[in-house]
């Protein structure tokens, strides 16, 4: 008998042992890394020890796996957060390969590829989710838009699950989203025999709706569906437009959610409602979109809910699943929801009501004066703890690493709208800060249930935020121009010049790197970043296509009525997502860049803050360490030991959890920008990162590399 053969005995008889309620969930040792971010409560956290500040000088890669063979592709990610399981791990690859490896070695010891040779593109996974029912095991992900069950013990479809193994994720979002942009970029969450899952759509007009759904595990069936944009005679419907439910979109959870198994209740982090960044369509406070949700978990009933932004227009999804944690106040133990924001704040609620547990202020906001919107005269802000990010940018903390930095700076600062946040968009340019990507974003946060201390990570990025009008002369008289600006230019930019930095190509010559009907394909179906857009006229794409190879406008254009549609349900578009940089690419204020924070959430205060990530060209002229924009989490382990990856620079970084030292370094492959996992096998204690890469324009990777401590002589 190979080896390879014994292993997969080994794992079967391990499966075997667990009960029928999911014991792995658990994991009260540290031994497994059961559930995306760790366990059900979303900590970030592992009891394991051996890994201390005094011996972490001796971590080495023990294992890598290139999950692509070494071919990862262009521009992709790994944002994938591995489990492991009785000594298995579960993971993803840059095209959305699912894959098990023995996690002590990286041996591979199954692989399932649901695209085929065409792949699936960077940023669609960040994990996958483990189910068991005494020998029955699975491993449930999604890729596109569909939700796959898979035998864990050998990677083959589960045929009793859906149609063959898969369901479609749009099942449940109501009619006349067949051809809309639906799938799933965070794992689910196991109640019982349910999957309880979330989705990313669209942000433009005619989104899909983003309603949390329960599917059976077992079968596939769609068991419940929280409406996120209220139906009538639901809670929250008056805070939309009476109308508005049939057509609004968004409101959706991509982000993960966590699981109180003991009281039966799921949290769940919802996003903004489409259009992003006007709103006068869906006038009124909008739940349950920003809204942490608590549901019952066995029938998608509404417990509670806490609205973090009311009637965004500056997409503040809540970007992390709530951290589950119990606190000290005024004496006594209080279970509590702990969310990061993208605006930088935490919000400490507690759990069985949603009631703060520090007080929130209501505070005033400046109103907007684009034609139509009606923003909300208030937001929520935490009293305590302080916030995370730096809330504002103005002359006193723009850039001055030179001169010429400054200069820069300074004279596009005093033309923008800024000062502080909640700003609306407007046609002069708005800064939004910090930025689209936060504060805190999809890494999440990491909890240490010894001293109820969190820690988060935050990029220090200011972005600009500029609206044009859809129908103005500055989208161009050919009728595939506009179409162009409401759905492509906020990406592409509004001369087609791309975001290099963003990952979206210059399309100014497209018609020399894809023919026609390759464009086409791709306005149906979507790649990677891009969703689809099939539900635009077949006119409109006509019309579009012709736009981008420059080619005179069709002949017959009186049947573009989605034009006039569009421009009737959204008189703005904008010029896209840019990050306020200096003529050296670097951001357009004071250091740092990115930072490490370590939040008493008995006390609300910042215990600690330091830079995390580095610009060594920069240290190297004597400017103190910026610290960089970076992307995925920490984990916290009983050791007293901070890992985390995140930052451009390309290191995979130890702290001191009580003083925020950096205490070890090794730089990747590829850039590691995911969360890392924590686990034991036979008393040997690894942390295993993804070395995805292709994000802030850097190069990417496909490899998982997995450290131990270097063994005594």
């Amino acid at each position: 008998m190979s080896e390879k053969v014994l292993l997969l005995v080994c794992v079967v008889l391990l499966f075997t042992q667990c009960k029928k309620e999911n014991k792995l969930n658990f994991n009260p040792n540290g031994t497994n890394w059961p559930v995306y971010l760790g366990g059900n409560n979303s900590s970030q956290f592992s009891p394991l020890k051996q890994i201390t500040p005094q011996n972490v000088k001796n971590l080495y890669p023990v294992w890598e796996y290139h999950s692509e063979k070494g071919r990862p592709g262009e521009n992709t990610q790994i944002q994938c957060n591995p489990i492991v399981i009785d000594g298995i791990l579960f993971a993803t690859s840059p095209k959305l390969k699912v894959f098990a490896l023995n996690a002590a070695t990286g041996e591979e010891l199954w692989t399932f590829d649901a695209a085929g040779d065409e792949g699936f593109s960077s940023n669609v996974n960040r994990g996958v989710t483990f189910w068991t029912d005494g020998p029955d095991k699975r491993i449930l992900f999604t890729a596109g838009s569909n939700l796959y069950a898979l035998n864990a013990e050998n990677g083959k479809p589960v045929s009793s699950f859906g149609e063959n193994g898969v369901v479609s994720i749009k099942t449940g979002l109501g009619k006349n989203t067949e051809d809309k942009y639906v799938v799933a970029t965070s794992p689910g969450i196991i109640y019982k025999d349910l999957l309880i899952i979330g989705s990313r759509v669209s942000e433009n007009t005619g989104a899909a709706p983003g309603f949390i759904r329960a599917f059976n595990v077992k079968t596939g069936n769609l068991e419940w569906v929280f409406n996120t944009i209220p139906q009538p005679g639901e809670f929250g419907y008056e805070t939309w437009p009476e109308e508005a439910w049939k057509e609004a979109g968004g409101a959706n959870s991509w982000a993960g959610m966590s699981l109180d198994e003991k009281r039966g209740i799921v949290y769940v982090p919802t996003g903004s409602a489409a259009f992003d960044f006007w709103g006068g369509n869906r006038k009124g406070e909008n739940l349950f979109a920003n809204c942490v949700l608590a549901l019952d978990a066995a029938s998608g009933k509404r417990i509670w809910h806490f609205q973090t932004v009311h009637h965004d227009v500056w997409d503040r999804d809540l970007p992390a699943p709530p951290n589950l944690v119990t606190v000290n106040h005024n004496g006594k133990a209080i279970d509590a929801v702990a969310q990061i924001t993208k605006s930088g704040f935490v919000f400490l609620l507690d759990r069985r009501n949603g009631t703060p547990l520090f007080p929130v202020e209501e505070q005033p906001f400046p109103s907007s004066d684009l034609k139509g919107e009606e923003t909300w005269p208030t937001q929520p802000v935490p009293t305590k703890p302080p916030a995370f990010s730096p809330q504002s940018l103005t002359l006193d903390n723009i850039t001055d690493i030179s001169p010429e930095s400054y200069t820069f700076a300074e004279n596009i600062v005093k033309n923008l709208r800024t000062g502080k946040q909640f700003i609306p968009p407007s046609k002069e340019g708005t800064v939004i800060f910090p930025g689209f990507d936060g504060g805190g974003e999809w890494g999440g946060a990491a909890f240490d249930p010894e001293s109820s201390v969190l820690y988060v990570n935050g990029s220090i990025m200011p972005w600009i935020l500029t609206m044009i009008e859809s129908d103005s002369k500055q989208t161009n008289d050919h009728p595939g121009a506009r179409t162009y600006q409401v759905n492509c230019a906020m990406c592409h930019g509004q001369n087609m010049e791309g975001k290099q930095a963003a990952n979206y190509p210059s399309l100014i010559d497209v018609g020399s790197k894809l023919k026609r009907d390759s464009i086409l394909t791709l306005i149906n179906t979507g790649k990677g970043f891009m969703p689809s857009y099939k539900h635009l006229s077949e006119e409109e794409k006509e019309a579009l296509v012709a736009y981008l190879l420059k080619e005179p406008e069709p002949h017959d254009d009186s049947h573009l009525l989605g034009l006039e549609n569009n421009k009737d349900k959204v008189p703005y578009t904008h010029t896209g997502y840019n990050r306020f940089l200096d003529p050296d690419g670097y951001p357009a204020v004071k250091p740092p860049w990115g930072n490490l924070s370590a939040i008493d959430l008995n006390s609300g205060e910042i215990l600690w803050q330091v830079p995390l990530g580095e610009f060594e060209e920069l240290t190297q002229k004597g400017i103190p360490k910026t610290g960089t924009e970076n992307y995925g989490g920490p984990v916290v382990t009983a050791g007293g030991v901070i890992f985390i990856a995140a930052s451009k620079d390309e290191y995979f970084r130890a702290f001191d959890k009580k003083t925020g030292d950096e205490i070890w370094k090794y730089k990747l492959p590829a850039g590691g920008y995911a969360t890392p996992s924590v686990y034991e096998i036979e008393g040997t204690q690894y942390v295993v990162i993804a070395c995805g890469g292709g994000k802030m324009g850097t190069k990417s990777g496909d490899s998982y590399i997995a450290f131990g401590l270097k063994k005594d002589n």
